[in-house]
């Protein structure tokens, strides 16, 4: 090869790999050469955007990527995120075109008075939301296992903070969701970051070995040098008839023992996506408003109640007929001051007035009650507390993270006021 030919060759591939202010996603109309069709989704702006990567990231060869930014149906600053993840039967173009029918990939429609941003992950081979672990391959399993992020989950990450920052978004009101292998993404990625998002949902994500990796999940333990930020409230729906849902019952444990705010909802609705056919099997999937959580506000994480269904993993073999069933699917909440002093917020049930379900609503309902994302009133491990709830006063000490957790507290529908001090 002569000079000439080298050169044009190492100006061709260097620039896909940049330093860090380098790095400007530009606006394209064509993805590798080829048009991209008109995406345009009620009457709502949308712009294409390619990149090369990071240096940081740590991709081993270079690569270009894609991304597509939706912009509100009426233009306005700071307005909330939608973040996207699609599934392994997706790319970031066929992700957005479902959204142009009710029933396809439901979890991928996003509000209108949102932005939002699909990133994509089948542009090039193996990238995947987690760097290609699948849960039927062992070796590919144990090649990716591990509690640091993988260069997608930084690519996701840093796209993220550049949308965020281009269009003025408000950064208490940031949003992850996604659809199988998507949602499998969104519970590994959007956990790991409580410090983005506010809350996240994954619909029959596809393994949950991605979450228990990064967040050190038992069998792991949480190595002493790592900080786990106070992960985004967690909505999942998944089929038990679903291969990919195995391991549920260890991550709702998981979820459960380390005082992680999760709403769980199952039933033999296989591996689908149009809530209109999941909410016939389970009509408490979307009965949580979790785009209404922000990021700068506290909330309650609920364990250990005593009226969560009985999970069918991992007997679901056994299950005859298979039953649809929750987890803190009726338990809610009101923030009413949050000062360096006092944090006061009422506790109650939802009613049957606000949420028409199938399912028995209890009158009362016995929990263990945290709460994370404190904003002003903070606890130092071991630090004492105190707690009152209506007529029941007592006193308490923060855990090893400095959580403080106020044991069996009966919430009913008429809200209480749970009030916490020094």
């Amino acid at each position: 090869m002569n000079r000439a030919a080298f050169l044009m060759l190492l100006f061709a591939v260097c620039p896909l790999i940049a330093a860090d202010k380098d790095w400007v996603p530009s606006k394209v109309v064509a993805i590798k050469g080829k048009q991209v069709e008109d995406l345009t989704i009620k009457e709502r702006t949308y712009e294409i955007f390619e990149h090369d990567v990071k240096s940081e990231w740590g991709y081993k060869a270079p690569q270009q990527d894609n991304f597509v930014v939706i912009h509100p149906k009426k233009e306005r600053k700071n307005a909330p995120l939608y973040v996207v993840l699609h599934s392994a039967g997706h790319d970031v173009i066929s992700c957005v075109k479902c959204t142009r029918m009710v029933g396809n990939h439901d979890i991928y429609h996003t509000p209108d008075d949102f932005y939002a941003l699909y990133v994509d992950c089948r542009r090039n081979q193996g990238d995947w939301w987690w760097g290609g672990m699948h849960i039927n391959d062992a070796n590919l399993t144990k090649k990716n296992s591990g509690g640091s992020p993988t260069p997608a989950e930084k690519r996701v990450m840093d796209t993220v903070q550049w949308v965020i920052k281009k269009y003025e978004i408000d950064p208490n009101r940031v949003y992850l969701g996604g659809n199988s292998m998507g949602g499998s993404g969104t519970l590994g990625i959007g956990m790991r970051n409580g410090d983005v998002f506010a809350a996240i949902k994954a619909n029959v994500p596809a393994g949950i070995e991605h979450v228990s990796q990064r967040m050190f999940f038992p069998p792991l333990s949480v190595p002493e040098n790592v900080k786990l930020p106070d992960p985004p409230i967690v909505i999942d729906y998944s089929g038990q008839n679903d291969s990919w849902s195995v391991g549920h019952d260890r991550f709702a444990k998981a979820m459960n023992d380390r005082k992680y705010a999760l709403y769980f909802y199952w039933g033999p609705f296989g591996h689908a996506n149009n809530h209109a056919s999941i909410e016939k099997v389970n009509d408490l999937v979307n009965s949580f408003d979790w785009l209404s959580v922000k990021k700068n506000e506290a909330y309650p994480v609920f364990a250990n109640g005593d009226n969560n269904s009985k999970m069918p993993w991992p007997d679901v073999k056994s299950e005859k007929p298979a039953v649809s069933g929750q987890i803190n699917a009726f338990y809610r909440w009101k923030n009413i001051s949050d000062t360096k002093d006092k944090l006061e917020m009422s506790l109650f049930l939802v009613s049957a007035k606000d949420l028409k379900t199938s399912f028995k609503i209890p009158e009362v309902s016995t929990a263990d009650v945290s709460v994370r994302r404190l904003q002003n009133l903070n606890f130092k491990p071991g630090e004492a507390f105190k707690w009152a709830y209506g007529e029941t006063k007592g006193e308490g000490k923060a855990d090893a993270e400095g959580v403080i957790t106020i044991p069996a507290i009966k919430v009913a529908g008429q809200a209480t006021t749970l009030t916490i001090s020094k």
